[in-house]
C-alpha cells in the first residue's frame, strides 16, 4: 500500500486523523446540543472513542487503552448510571446557558480567530521526533511513583457511585 493517498496527496495517518477529529467535533457538539441526555451520554462515549483513536495515531497505544478503560469503561458508564438513577431523561425546555448565547458566540468567534492566526503564523516542522514509552515502563511508573493518586481516583469513583445510589434511594423514599 502506498504511503500517500493517490488523489489527495497526503498520508493515511493524516486521513485517519481528519476522520477521528471530525467524529470528535460532531459528537462533542451533540453532547452539548442534544436535549435527550441519554443520547448525549452515548455521543460522549463515541467522542472518547475517537480520542482514543487519535492517541493510537499519535503513537501512544497505552494512553489509548487507558482512555478506553477509564473514560469509556468507567466515567461514561458512571455518568449514564447516575442519569438513569435520577430518572431525568430529557433536559428542561429553557436551559440556563441559553441566556448567554450571544456572549458565548462572540467568545467562540474570537477564540477561533486566535487559534487560526496562531496556526497560520507558526512555523511547523516537517517531521516531529516521537518518543514512544513502553507499556511496561508506564505501568512501573504508574504503580510505583503514582500509587497514591491512582488510589485516590478509585476512591473518588467509588464515592460517586455510593452517593448516586444514596440520592436515588432517598428521592424514591421521599416520593412514597
Amino acid at each position: 500500500m502506498a504511503d500517500t493517498i493517490p488523489l489527495l496527496g497526503f498520508g493515511w495517518n493524516d486521513l485517519l486523523f481528519l476522520v477521528f477529529a471530525a467524529i470528535m467535533v460532531v459528537t462533542a457538539l451533540a453532547v452539548v446540543l442534544q436535549r435527550d441526555i441519554i443520547r448525549a451520554g452515548g455521543a460522549m462515549i463515541i467522542c472518547f472513542a475517537a480520542l482514543a483513536g487519535l492517541y493510537v495515531i499519535a503513537g501512544s497505544p497505552v494512553i489509548a487503552a487507558a482512555q478506553v478503560l477509564v473514560y469509556i469503561g468507567a466515567i461514561s458508564v458512571l455518568v449514564l448510571f447516575a442519569i438513569m438513577l435520577t430518572q431525568v431523561k430529557s433536559a428542561p425546555r429553557a436551559l440556563v446557558f441559553q441566556t448567554q448565547a450571544v456572549p458565548a458566540a462572540v467568545a467562540t468567534v474570537v477564540l477561533a480567530l486566535l487559534i487560526g492566526v496562531t496556526v497560520v503564523a507558526t512555523d511547523w516542522p516537517k517531521q516531529v521526533a516521537t518518543q514512544v514509552a513502553a507499556a511496561k515502563d508506564m505501568a512501573v511508573t504508574l504503580f510505583n511513583d503514582y500509587t497514591l493518586p491512582f488510589e485516590v481516583v478509585s476512591v473518588l469513583l467509588l464515592a460517586a457511585v455510593v452517593g448516586g445510589v444514596f440520592l436515588a434511594k432517598r428521592e424514591r423514599a421521599e416520593a412514597e
